[in-house]
């Protein structure tokens, strides 16, 4: 008997196929993704199941930009409840593509995931960018980041279910879709900018 996600969906199949993030997206077969924070060690979101990262990061989506422009301070809560939104948001991805939600959800964050950005250091009295390469910690960090940002920013515009949202942006994402998927445009104008840094 195979161990599966939610008791619904296996895991065992499913690969990363970008090789910079193999180390970085940890498929694991589990249950309930849930550490409880016990490892304290460095790196330890490595070994995280990927969607326990999705489901902390919905509680603390970020703040777009230095100016705070969304505060996440509101978002906090019980696991619980963000445990059953990406359980209901896993369902509605399942529904709408017929595939599993998460090799769905998996090739989402490989494609979301930027290579390059941008870094600023001064020089004597100016400001230089330069464009840098996006380590792959990191690269996983912000395609995260990015689709709960897009979904939370189109929730407090809008009525709409989060769970329903966040599957909308996911399958943009999977579906290398840039007018679905706020994920996919940040990563485009970023890697623009950084072009053009270069």
């Amino acid at each position: 008997m195979s161990v599966k996600l939610f008791d619904k969906w296996d895991t065992a199949g499913i690969e990363v196929k970008d090789p910079g993030l193999v180390r970085y997206i940890s498929l694991r077969p589990v249950v309930v993704p849930k550490t409880r924070g016990r490892a304290r060690k460095q790196f330890h979101k490595s070994s995280m199941h990927i969607v326990e990262r999705l489901i902390t990061r919905i509680f603390v989506p970020g703040h777009r930009g230095k100016k705070h422009y969304i505060t996440s301070g509101h978002c906090t809560g019980k696991y619980e409840t963000a445990w059953k939104i990406v359980k209901r948001c896993f369902e509605i991805i399942e529904k709408k593509t017929g595939k599993n939600p998460v090799e769905v959800f998996v090739r989402a964050v490989e494609n979301a995931a930027l290579r390059e950005e941008i870094a600023s250091y001064q020089v004597g009295g100016i400001i230089v960018r330069k464009a840098v390469v996006t380590s792959p910690q990191r690269r996983v960090d912000l395609a995260l980041r990015l689709m709960v940002q897009g979904a939370y920013q189109k929730v407090k515009s809008g009525a709409r279910d989060f769970a329903s949202v966040l599957a909308g942006e996911i399958i943009s994402a999977y579906k290398k879709d840039p007018q679905g998927s706020y994920a996919l445009r940040e990563k485009e104008r970023i890697e623009r900018e950084a072009a053009g840094a270069r």
